[in-house]
């Protein structure tokens, strides 16, 4: 297990990896000589190690060439699962995107922070509490240069009180919400001149780009925004190597989120239509990332950890992704709406495989820590360490995983909950954003209360097709109760930050005071 890679400048790295082999792996940029010796890696360190972290929006658990898709094209990102550790079941905490990404940052369920139900608006008064502790807080107490490139979805405020530099991040560039969450029909989306799919949300402000606290377009230049995304990566990790500071780079990107947009070097190159050109190009900038932190000299000193939000938005067809094998997608408690592909990647460290351990984006904030050698915040945490499942293909510490839905409250609580192999579902609901497949269940919105709860062997049956009836399966649904009793009585739910409603006012605005708003709000530059 790893013994604090954070103290490598002082002391020695120690952990234990599979591996028969005797090898020396000399890792370039800012001094790591390894040796490789049976089961155990021994490291003389000058730096800690970078951080990398992928997040995309409304991906499938089917939607990766290298989770099983016959026709998208991510060759980069397939790269990463080849020479990298490819999850098998891990999860997120919500089938929407704000409360998804709030417990990504926190490490704790979105329940205890207050995001929920559904997601924040560009006008929403509320937004993640600055007093919660956000993986960039956690990594700037040991030193990091952190940054986000993209979707934030976290909430603006009164004067960017929520925006990502009020929650740790030195440098921001992006739009602040979803991209749909603005008028998007006269955009385009694809070049020469193709319109972007849909309407998208109508009356408020065009989707802004941000540079850290300042909009610096509006429109964003959807066909301009991956090349200007990649250029800040780039940039960022460069002066980062430059100053001799470890680093951490959060990319959430908007592909593939509707409505989908590529600019000239991806449009019409993937065979699987504007989906597939969409997630070819994050898929490119995925690749950029990788040849900048190789130029850099530090790769082999950088985990990259790449996951999605939710499950596919099954309602745009086509154009909303694929779940694969697993049930339903977005919006829903079914394991496609919270099931979703995760890579971890760390040449010399992390050795190639699969892993069928039991994990969550609720783990990622205590294994950065962990090996950042930072403190934990001192708050009630959901996320476990994850170091023995990275570097030792082992058993997880996690053996339970919590369900919430789009709309939790504390009545109904708890929709689901994994415990091993085991899922029992308490309720059901579907959704609109899984309307249009061939299962009902996955957009029948009445709520449906389930008693007993059905039970699925997850491992023989990821799809949940087969319920498990009968007094044999008791003793499994009484312990899964057990947990959920015990669960529920430690969850303490704050206050909704949505439930604080919404004030067009705080739409953010490149044109402050101007009339009539939100047509006014247009500001138009090079990016």
């Amino acid at each position: 297990m790893i013994e604090a890679i954070n103290r490598c400048s002082s002391s020695v790295l120690e952990t234990t990896v599979s591996s028969s082999a005797y090898e020396t792996v000399t890792h370039s940029g800012r001094g790591r000589n390894c040796k490789r010796m049976g089961i155990s890696i021994r490291c003389a360190c000058a730096a800690p190690p970078n951080f990398v972290l992928l997040f995309a929006d409304d991906l499938g658990y089917g939607d990766l060439g290298c989770f099983g898709h016959p026709s998208s094209l991510t060759p980069n990102l397939d790269r990463l699962a080849a020479n990298g550790l490819r999850f098998t079941d891990f999860y997120v905490t919500s089938p929407v995107c704000s409360p998804s990404r709030a417990a990504l940052l926190t490490g704790r369920y979105q329940t205890r922070s207050g995001i929920y139900p559904g997601v924040l608006y560009p006008g929403s008064i509320g937004g993640l509490p600055t007093n919660e502790t956000t993986i960039a807080k956690v990594l700037k107490s040991k030193g990091y240069s952190t940054a986000i490139v993209g979707k934030w979805h976290l909430g603006v405020g009164l004067n960017g009180t929520y925006l990502p530099t009020r929650h740790g991040f030195d440098n921001y560039l992006g739009i602040p919400y979803s991209h749909d969450q603005g008028p998007c029909q006269n955009l385009t989306c694809f070049p020469p001149d193709v319109k972007c799919h849909g309407y998208c949300d109508q009356g408020v402000v065009s989707v802004p780009l941000m540079l850290n606290e300042n909009i610096k377009q509006q429109p964003a230049d959807f066909l301009e925004l991956e090349k200007a995304y990649s250029e800040f990566a780039s940039e960022f990790i460069s002066m980062a190597v430059k100053n001799n500071r470890p680093f951490f780079l959060y990319h959430p990107s908007h592909h593939t989120h509707y409505p989908q947009y590529a600019g000239v070097d991806y449009a019409g190159k993937s065979p699987r239509g504007p989906f597939g050109d969409s997630l070819m190009e994050f898929d490119g900038t995925v690749g950029k990332i990788v040849q900048t932190l190789e130029q850099t000299g530090v790769l082999n000193n950088t985990l990259i950890f790449f996951t999605g939000d939710n499950g596919p938005e099954l309602m745009r067809q086509s154009r909303g992704g694929s779940a694969g094998l697993m049930r339903c997608g977005k919006g829903t408690t079914y394991e496609g709406g919270m099931r979703e592909p995760a890579i971890a990647y760390w040449p010399g460290f992390i050795q190639p495989g699969v892993t069928h351990a039991l994990a969550s984006s609720l783990d990622i904030l205590p294994t950065f820590a962990k090996l950042a050698g930072a403190v934990l915040p001192d708050v009630q945490l959901d996320g476990v360490d994850m170091t023995n499942i990275l570097f030792n293909r082992g058993s997880s510490e996690r053996q339970t995983f919590f369900y919430y839905p789009v709309g939790p409250d504390e009545k109904n609580s708890v929709f689901a909950v994994r415990w091993k192999n085991f899922k029992a579902h308490y309720y059901t609901q579907g959704a609109l954003h899984s309307l249009g497949t061939p299962d009902s269940n996955c957009s029948l919105l009445a709520l449906l209360h389930h008693e007993p709860p059905l039970l699925y062997n997850l491992e023989a049956d990821p799809a949940e097709n087969y319920n498990l009836k009968g007094a044999d399966w008791d003793s499994v649904r009484n312990q899964i109760q057990a947990i959920k009793e015990q669960f529920e009585a430690s969850m303490v739910f704050g206050e909704s930050e949505i439930g604080k409603g919404k004030d067009s006012a705080l739409e953010p605005c490149c044109i402050p005071n101007c009339t009539p708003k939100p047509k006014c709000c247009q500001c138009t530059s090079a990016l």
